[in-house]
């Protein structure tokens, strides 16, 4: 591990984690970070929680993922995620939007929810948003860990791989189209990273020029050293960022126990956070 340790990119329970945004911080500095992002979907509300328990000496980020939609440069239209940071979390804009992106996860969820009890699965829908406050981001991670719970799947993963991801009891979502994303972000004084842009095993991604395209309306850089990328396409990746003249980021995508990447998985060189820190006018990086 590099001595300075700096991952952009991870969930608490504010959306898809298992780890509060306190745990997430304290657990950012018993592995030796020097700097955590804290990028829950499509919300700031653990930006505060994240700040007040921020220990000494530790780094934070403040952004999101925003839950996008783009088109792949090969006629279709497919689900991409953009990492948002240091933005100010009072712009209207991308406040109203991140308020219609949470209160349609919350209808998806419950249809889905709903779809699955009416076939006999032990699954309550109201009870799977209960307690689970406005501010807050739910997800199909939800629904799995309640079929985990209830002994349906073993895991999060073959939860998604059996029922989730798709047929009958699949609901879709309307996201943000990408370059209205970045407009809005950047409009906040944020800066906007293209989150795990060839992850092939995650579904359709988008083709080279798409990314150059985003660049040209304002999207800073790309997410390279993700561990859904291996070696020939973090390779193609840096060639395109460097062609492109896009910031280069690592980031472990950390979910707590909901996955099994660790923190500081993967880092960004502190000369490319830097250039992120520069473009930004919302907010600073904070120091504990």
């Amino acid at each position: 591990m590099d001595d300075v340790v700096i991952d952009l990119h991870t969930h608490s329970t504010e959306s898809d984690g298992t780890d509060t945004p306190a745990e997430l911080v304290a657990a950012a500095a018993a592995a030796g970070l020097d700097t955590v992002a804290i990028t829950d979907h499509d919300t700031a509300s653990g930006w505060a929680a994240a700040a007040a328990a921020l220990p000494a000496g530790l780094r934070l980020v403040r952004g999101s993922e925003q839950s996008c939609t783009s088109f792949d440069g090969r006629g279709h239209r497919i689900t991409v995620h953009l990492l948002a940071y240091l933005y100010d979390p009072t712009s209207p804009a991308l406040v109203a939007e991140q308020v219609r992106l949470r209160s349609e996860r919350r209808e998806r969820l419950h249809k889905m929810a709903f779809r699955m009890a009416a076939d006999g699965f032990p699954i309550d829908p109201d009870a799977l948003l209960a307690g689970v406050p406005e501010e807050a981001t739910v997800g199909r991670p939800h629904l799995a860990m309640a079929l985990m719970r209830a002994g349906v799947v073993s895991s999060v993963d073959e939860a998604f791989a059996t029922f989730l991801a798709g047929g009958q009891y699949y609901v879709p979502r309307t996201d943000t189209p990408v370059e209205h994303a970045i407009e809005m972000i950047t409009a906040a004084g944020g800066v906007t990273v293209l989150a795990h842009p060839f992850a092939v095993a995650r579904g359709p991604i988008v083709t080279s020029d798409v990314v150059r395209s985003l660049a040209s309306v304002g999207l800073a850089g790309v997410e390279v050293d993700h561990p859904d990328h291996d070696a020939d396409t973090r390779l193609r990746l840096r060639r395109l960022a460097d062609s492109a003249g896009l910031i280069v980021t690592g980031s472990s995508d950390y979910h707590g126990t909901n996955k099994t990447i660790r923190l500081g998985a993967e880092s960004t060189a502190p000369e490319m956070l830097d250039a992120l820190a520069e473009r930004a006018t919302g907010c600073k990086i904070l120091v504990g």
